[in-house]
């Protein structure tokens, strides 16, 4: 299907944006390469005192300053988009807590709770954002709006973990910190006015990948029974085996630009790259897909991760596990977010609150 003539305009300034980082990256190895004209080399300097904590991530040097630049731009972009495109979040009752779990990064989890239920008990869904673990966030503003109205509408409680960014902090970290959480929410499901037997989790993009993660590293563990998994657009195999290029090409995006930025975020991620391999790296990969909780996956046609939820999908009905997959045609990665204007991400919205409201449903007992 063609892409939604939403996406033309915007298609050109992503092409431009993916360029241009293109070209500065060849214009930097060229002046590091270059012999000539350069300054003489610097008078040596003292060496500087160790630090007192040499494994705490660095907030200094050039790298960070410009990571910095590019959360708060990208964070401005986002208001922006909620505001000319999206749809703002209902006024709903939040609360927040912070969690310093088994010696992790301490991290924030949001709790938005459907308005109407009052102080009856619901079910509960955790939820993992998106952006490519190196941005995002719970308080970026389409983010924070698609939770409300998930919760307003679906009448589950969304439980948003604000985990840790890449590269400040790598894998396993964010992954340990989403298991935490879920832990955390099981053992105090009752004190938050949630139902410990309709508790699921949700993820967006690099958020699929670790609610993934998370179903295995559950199963392997504790088995808490988690009802419900629903993955938007997920990265489920950072190997970059199943990245669709045939998306991409189809957006007039030459496939060298898309491999570029597919490897930059596993290398952004990831502290070794065959780390890539790992099954809670790369939930596709993992020996077996049996006894992982029920799944549904939303594609976009236009995007080269359509493939890594496809086959995700497939893994888990080969594996016995209840999946269904859907592509969403005409549409790309970031669909989700444009609620104000595009007829699809309000579906796409409807589709997530539909499987939400399954874990209304009273849990199913084993046959004898």
């Amino acid at each position: 299907m063609p892409l939604d003539p939403f996406f033309v305009e915007r298609l050109r300034v992503h092409r431009r944006y993916l360029l241009d980082r293109a070209r500065a990256s060849a214009k930097a190895r060229l002046i590091a390469l270059w012999p000539f004209g350069r300054s003489r080399s610097p008078e040596p300097q003292p060496p500087k005192a160790a630090e007192p904590f040499p494994s705490r991530p660095s907030t200094q040097g050039p790298q960070a300053r410009a990571r910095a630049r590019h959360r708060r731009a990208a964070l401005a972009w986002d208001r922006k988009e909620l505001e000319t495109v999206g749809l703002a979040g209902p006024d709903i009752p939040i609360e927040e807590h912070r969690l310093e779990l088994d010696g992790l990064a301490p991290f924030r989890v949001r709790i938005y709770r459907p308005a109407e239920r009052g102080d009856q008990p619901v079910p509960g869904c955790l939820a993992l954002f998106g952006g490519a673990f190196r941005i995002g966030g719970i308080d970026y503003p389409t983010t924070d709006a698609g939770y409300r109205h998930r919760a307003a509408d679906s009448g589950v409680a969304i439980v948003a973990v604000d985990y840790s960014l890449a590269p400040e902090r790598r894998f396993p970290t964010q992954i340990e910190q989403a298991y935490a959480a879920l832990e955390w929410l099981f053992d105090n499901a009752e004190g938050l006015g949630i139902r410990p037997d309709r508790i699921g989790i949700l993820g967006t993009s690099a958020g699929g990948n670790l609610a993934a993660a998370v179903t295995l590293m559950n199963r392997d563990r504790a088995g808490r029974p988690i009802r419900l998994q629903v993955l938007e657009v997920p990265v489920t195999d950072l190997t970059g085996r199943h990245v669709d290029l045939a998306a991409t090409r189809a957006l007039g995006i030459p496939s060298f630009l898309a491999k570029r930025e597919m490897r930059s975020v596993a290398s952004t991620y990831l502290p070794n790259a065959r780390d890539a391999k790992r099954p809670y790296a790369s939930p596709l990969l993992a020996p077996s897909h049996a006894g992982l909780p029920p799944a549904v996956v939303l594609t976009a046609e236009y995007d080269p991760l359509r493939s890594d939820g496809a086959a995700y999908g497939a893994a888990l009905r080969a594996a016995g596990v209840e999946a269904s997959v859907v592509l969403y045609l005409g549409v790309t990665h970031d669909t989700p977010i444009f609620t104000g204007v595009l007829p699809a991400a309000r579906r796409w919205h409807d589709d997530i609150v539909a499987a939400l409201r399954r874990l209304h449903d009273e849990p199913q007992t084993p046959q004898e």
